[in-house]
C-alpha cells in the first residue's frame, strides 16, 4: 500500500506538469495530440476531443505531445494548420514549453502553504552555545536568531543546514554572521576552532530524529546490515530518541560489539556492531541550533512558504555543484524507484504519529520533488524543456528558427543520453534495495 501512495505522489507531480503544457497550448489554440502518463506500451487510452488521454505500463513519466512540437503533422489537414505548434509565435511557443516547469513550482507553493500554514517555519535559532567555545567569545548566546552567514541571507534553520552542507561552514573559514537578539540585529565574527580526536564510530551519517540518511559502503554499519532510512532507537539497551544522544552513546560504549535496535518498515530490527576508532580532526563553532517551528499569520504563511519553495531550488543547485565537483557521490542519487522506496519509509515511520503526519510529510516531500523537478526541466539539456526552450530563445534573438532537422538531431542524442543515465540511476537505487 505504501508503494502505490508513493507512486501515485509521483504521478500526481507529473500530470501537474504535464498539464501546465497541456493547458497553455489549448489557450493558445494549439492541438495536443497526446496526454500520456508513464513511459513503455499504452495499457489504457480513451480520445475526447481530439486528443488521446493515455496510461502506459511504466508508472514514472509522462508526455503532452503537441501537434507540429517536433515536425510531426500527421493528422492534421490543411483547415487544421494554425493549431500546429510550429504555426504559433516564439513567445506563445515559450509560454507553453515553460508552463510545466512552472506548475511544478505552483504545486510546490500550494503544498508548502498547507505545510507552513498546519506547523508554521522554522527560524533558525541558536538552541545552545558551549561554554568556552568560539562563539561564546564571539558575544553569541542561546536564544538568537541568524539572519546572515557570509552574506548569505538565512531565513530558517534548513537554511543554515544546506549551507553547512554545501559550503563546509566547519572548516576554519572565518563566519561573519548577522543577528538578532530582542529585536535588535548586531554583528560578530566567529573563527571556527580546530579539534583533533579519536572517537568510535558505525560509518553512518545520522539526519533528524537518529534516522539514517547514509552510509559508507566499507563501514561498521553497512557490513553489519543497517540500512539507509533506518531509525536508531536504542544502543546497548539505552533508549535515544535524538540524533545528539545517539551519537552520545556509540561515541560512549568503548570499544567491542554492541547492540542497536533500529525501527525499519515499521519493525523493530536488532543488530549487533562493532564500532571502529576513529581519529577525526574537524572544526567547530560551539552553535547548536534549534529546529522548532513558530506559527505565523496568514500574510507571513504565503512569505514563509515562498521562501520554502526557494530553498529546495537553492537545494537543487548546490547539490548539482556538488555532484560536480565530487563532494556527493552516486550512492547520494536517487531515481524514481529511489524516491518511491524512500516515500513508502516516510509513510510507515509517520503511521504512528497519525494520519495527518503522514499527509504532512507527503506534502514535504511533494514541496522537494515538484521544485526538484521544475529546475531540472529548465536545464538547457537537450530533449527537455530547458533544451528546447533554448532553441525557442535563439529563434526570438536571431528572429528565425535552427532548422528543425539540427534541433531534432540535438533532441535525439540529448534523449539517448537521458535514457542511459536512467538505466543508470535505475540501476543504482536497485543495487541500494539489496
Amino acid at each position: 500500500m505504501n508503494i502505490i501512495i508513493a507512486i501515485i505522489i509521483l504521478s500526481i507531480i507529473v500530470i501537474i506538469h504535464e498539464f501546465g503544457h497541456f493547458i497553455v497550448a489549448k489557450a493558445n489554440g494549439i492541438a495536443v495530440s497526446e496526454f500520456a502518463l508513464g513511459l513503455g506500451p499504452t495499457i489504457l487510452k480513451m480520445k475526447k476531443k481530439g486528443t488521446l488521454f493515455s496510461i502506459k505500463l511504466l508508472p514514472f513519466g509522462g508526455a503532452c505531445i503537441m501537434a507540429g512540437e517536433d515536425g510531426n503533422e500527421n493528422g492534421i489537414s490543411e483547415i487544421d494548420k494554425d493549431k500546429l505548434f510550429a504555426s504559433k509565435s516564439v513567445w506563445r511557443r515559450i509560454s507553453v514549453i515553460a508552463a510545466g516547469p512552472v506548475f511544478n513550482f505552483l504545486l510546490a507553493f500550494i503544498m508548502a502553504v498547507f505545510i507552513i500554514g498546519s506547523i508554521g517555519y522554522d527560524p533558525c535559532k541558536l538552541y545552545s552555545v558551549d561554554e568556552g567555545s568560539v562563539a561564546e567569545e564571539a558575544g553569541l548566546q542561546a536564544g538568537d536568531r541568524i539572519t546572515r552567514i557570509n552574506g548569505r541571507h538565512i531565513t530558517a534553520y534548513r537554511d543554515i543546514m544546506l549551507y553547512t552542507f554545501s559550503h563546509q561552514l566547519h572548516t576554519g573559514k572565518t563566519l561573519n554572521i548577522t543577528y538578532t537578539r530582542d529585536g535588535v540585529k548586531y554583528e560578530t565574527t566567529v573563527v571556527p576552532e580546530y579539534i583533533e580526536e579519536d572517537v568510535y564510530q558505525l560509518g553512518v551519517y545520522l539526519g533528524e530524529d537518529a534516522v539514517i540518511s547514509g552510509l559508507t559502503e566499507t563501514g561498521a554499519a553497512a557490513l553489519a546490515g543497517f540500512k539507509t532510512n533506518d531509525k536508531i532507537i536504542q544502543v546497548n539497551g539505552v533508549v535515544v530518541g535524538t540524533t545528539d544522544e545517539a551519537i552520545s552513546a556509540i561515541r560512549g560504549c568503548g570499544g567491542g560489539k554492541i547492540n542497536v535496535a533500529v525501527v525499519r518498515d515499521g519493525a523493530v530490527v536488532d543488530l549487533t556492531v562493532t564500532p571502529v576508532l576513529t581519529h577525526n580532526a574537524y572544526y567547530q563553532t560551539g552553535m547548536s541550533f534549534s529546529a522548532t517551528r513558530v506559527k505565523v499569520n496568514p500574510i507571513q504563511t504565503l512569505k514563509y512558504s515562498a521562501i520554502e519553495v526557494k530553498y529546495w531550488i537553492n537545494t537543487v543547485f548546490e547539490s548539482l555543484k556538488m555532484l560536480v565537483t565530487g563532494k556527493v557521490t552516486k550512492n547520494d542519487v536517487a531515481g524514481p524507484v529511489g524516491i518511491v522506496s524512500a516515500i513508502s519509509n516516510v509513510v510507515e515511520q509517520s503511521k504512528p504519529d497519525g494520519v495527518f503526519y503522514v499527509i504532512l510529510n507527503l506534502a514535504n516531500w511533494i514541496v522537494m520533488i515538484s521544485a526538484n523537478l521544475g529546475v531540472m526541466n529548465l536545464l538547457p539539456i537537450p530533449a527537455l524543456d530547458g533544451g528546447r526552450l533554448l532553441f525557442l530563445l535563439i529563434e526570438a534573438v536571431r528572429g528565425k528558427p535552427v532548422d528543425q532537422k539540427k534541433e531534432g538531431m540535438v533532441h535525439l542524442v540529448g534523449m539517448a543520453l537521458l535514457m542511459l543515465l536512467m538505466f543508470f540511476i535505475l540501476f543504482n537505487d536497485i543495487s541500494k534495495l539489496f
